[in-house]
């Protein structure tokens, strides 16, 4: 079976460390989805456009790495996918905790991610 993994969020824009980890990810993985979180509540800097034609740039020389957007629960589209795994950034012990409890909540929604 494939590991598939998302690295979620709005990438608005994307910075050196989304970049950093998804390389490194790129080394553990079959398959890297950098997905795109469209949120109709959020006013963002740069459209959706701009932001997926970044991303596939950055990352055109990473074969196992794609660039899809989506909304709704990050785990549904882990669903949809076929994503086994969510690869998150950790700056500082309160994103540690938000990501320990959004972790426990996708667990309990989808087991198998």
């Amino acid at each position: 079976m494939k590991k598939i993994a998302i690295f979620p969020g709005s990438f608005d824009p994307i910075t050196i460390g989304h970049v950093d980890v998804v390389k490194r990810a790129a080394k553990v993985f079959d398959e890297i989805v950098v997905a795109i979180g469209v949120n109709t509540q959020k006013k963002y800097l740069f459209d959706l456009e701009e932001r997926t034609n970044w991303i596939k740039k950055v990352f055109a020389n990473e074969t196992n790495v794609r660039v899809e957007t989506y909304q709704g629960l990050t785990v549904n589209f882990c669903k949809e996918i076929g994503a086994n795994y969510i690869i998150r950034g950790i700056r500082s012990s309160a994103d540690f905790e938000y990501e320990k409890t959004i972790a426990q909540l996708n667990q309990m929604m989808h087991a198998e991610v």
